[in-house]
């Protein structure tokens, strides 16, 4: 398997971009790309010392944009850029985050358009290498000019100034990490502030981190889902693959045929088969419709998160010392509409969700209700669906596209701004959000699941079953269930249930 990756020539993905977050693979710049960096550098070291105004170059930024700055300002400038612009507010983004900004934007820097010197490109390359990450503030940036907040308090550090880490916890001034290991801070040369903290890099490693955590919650929901369809005897007939192809949505199809392959050679399904129930609630016959679009949607942010993974989202583009454009390139518009999209998909899961779990404790079928056998002594369930209830309503509350605000920055010059970190911040908290909701499904499901025997399910989903109880015990009275939910979300982050079916 390969295990390197050619910053600035081969294609990022998202499963590329973790893995080299998590050192599974190694990112080298290779002599093809040194030659366009270099060729680059040169042209905007000519530009510099020329006549002709070109944004960010020799002029200031912003609405300063038509200021010329001297050849002797031009480094000072870009040091000013990086101070003046590290303005971000809130407590520090999880370590893997500022990693995987690091990563995206030696990619694009290394495809050569933004004029940026070899050094520095390698200094942020030793960041990624030592796992000595910035400290990047979670709040401050609009998502229109860039990433201008958190990307400059990002490469603070590459002048000596902001704080680094190993661990996510303890922050060390940069200066004394330099003095460690024999580093100085870089002097900057034209435009390389500002290619520095242009860019999309904040809200497309949130993006990538929505992506894993989304794709994993969808597998676990379709999973969790089948265990409940099956404790509650609800019939399988609406992921027949003839009925799913008269309406073949991409994730509809995925759903259903993954829906089938979970319920395949069920006592339990056989049970039932004549019990004369024509049709179940929605929340158990709609699966493929409802989770499937919200595949369609994890579909559709990994379709525009990966253009944007390798594109150029500097501002001005040099393309060579006589032709150079300044443009929009940096605007975050193209993912913040997705991450609303997926923050909305997200949230639908944890309500069709809690409504399973809701099903579950109405002591329909043959179940006890509030999944008790005592109930009335013993409160069982009940109140295990009223967290589920809360988390539903608070992600509710989240699903406002930030994308559909804007206000005008820059002293007017940026008019309208994308928003989309607040949109990438919020859509990965209502993600966790449903991993808790989804826990509370699985408790209960597995729980339901028991009031069936000695009825089996088919070999997926009794062994799933059986992992679930190594962890988590049948409750036959009243106990503290919080615990149990902390365990049931371990499971979902650990990937173990998805491993079992994937067997």
């Amino acid at each position: 398997m390969e295990n390197k990756f050619n910053y600035g020539i081969d294609k990022l993905t998202v499963n590329k971009a973790l893995k080299l977050a998590r050192g599974q693979i190694n990112g080298i710049i290779t002599e093809e790309a040194k030659s366009k960096i270099n060729k680059c550098f040169k042209a905007v070291q000519s530009i510099a010392k020329g006549d002709q105004l070109v944004y960010s170059i020799n002029t200031g930024f912003g609405s300063l944009c038509t200021t010329r700055i001297t050849l002797e300002e031009i480094g000072k400038l870009q040091e000013n850029l990086l101070k003046s612009h590290s303005v971000g507010v809130g407590s520090p983004i999880e370590i893997e985050l500022s990693k995987l900004m690091l990563i995206l934007k030696v990619h694009t820097l290394s495809k050569g358009y933004s004029g940026i010197s070899l050094q520095v490109i390698e200094r942020i390359c030793w960041h990624i290498e030592n796992n000595y990450i910035p400290l990047v503030p979670k709040q401050g940036s609009v998502g229109a000019s860039g990433d201008l907040a958190p990307l400059a308090h990002l490469f603070l550090p590459l002048i000596g100034l902001g704080f680094l880490t190993r661990d996510g916890k303890n922050y060390i001034k940069s200066k004394q990490i330099f003095k460690d290991h024999n580093l100085e801070p870089l002097k900057l040369h034209a435009k390389e502030g500002l290619a520095l903290i242009n860019g999309t890099q904040f809200m497309a490693a949130y993006a990538i981190k929505i992506v894993e955590t989304f794709s994993r919650a969808l597998d676990h929901a379709d999973l969790i889902g089948a265990i409940s369809l099956e404790s509650y005897l609800a019939s399988p007939q609406p992921f027949a693959e003839k009925l799913i192809e008269l309406r073949p949505h991409k994730g509809s199809v995925e759903v259903a045929r993954r829906m089938r392959m979970l319920l395949q050679n069920s006592e339990l399904i056989e049970s039932h088969k004549d019990c004369g129930r024509v049709q179940d609630p929605y929340s158990l016959r709609c699966i493929p419709q409802v989770h499937g679009a919200s595949r369609d949607a994890l579909y559709h942010l990994i379709e525009k998160l990966e253009c944007e993974l390798n594109s150029v989202t500097d501002n001005p583009i040099i393309l060579n010392e006589n032709e150079t454009y300044s443009g929009g390139n940096f605007h975050g518009q193209p993912i913040a509409l997705p991450l609303d999209y997926a923050g909305l998909a997200a949230s639908e899961m944890g309500n069709i969700s809690d409504r399973r779990i809701f099903l579950l404790m109405e002591g329909k079928w043959g179940l006890p209700s509030c999944l008790i056998k005592e109930a009335g002594l013993n409160s069982g369930f009940m109140m295990i669906q009223y967290t589920s209830a809360a988390l539903a309503s608070e992600n509710k509350s989240l699903c406002f596209p930030a994308s559909a605000d804007s206000i005008p920055t820059g002293g007017g010059q940026e008019d309208h701004v994308s928003m989309g970190p607040i949109s990438a911040r919020k859509t990965l908290k209502i993600i966790k959000n449903l991993e808790k909701i989804l826990a509370i499904e699985l408790i209960c499901a597995a729980q339901a699941f028991d009031f069936r025997r000695p009825l089996k399910s088919g070999k997926i989903i009794e062994e799933c079953h059986q992992f679930i109880r190594g962890k988590i015990p049948h409750i036959n009275e009243d106990t503290i269930l919080s615990k149990y939910i902390a365990m049931a979300v371990e499971i979902i982050k650990s990937n173990e249930l998805l491993n079992i079916a994937h067997k």
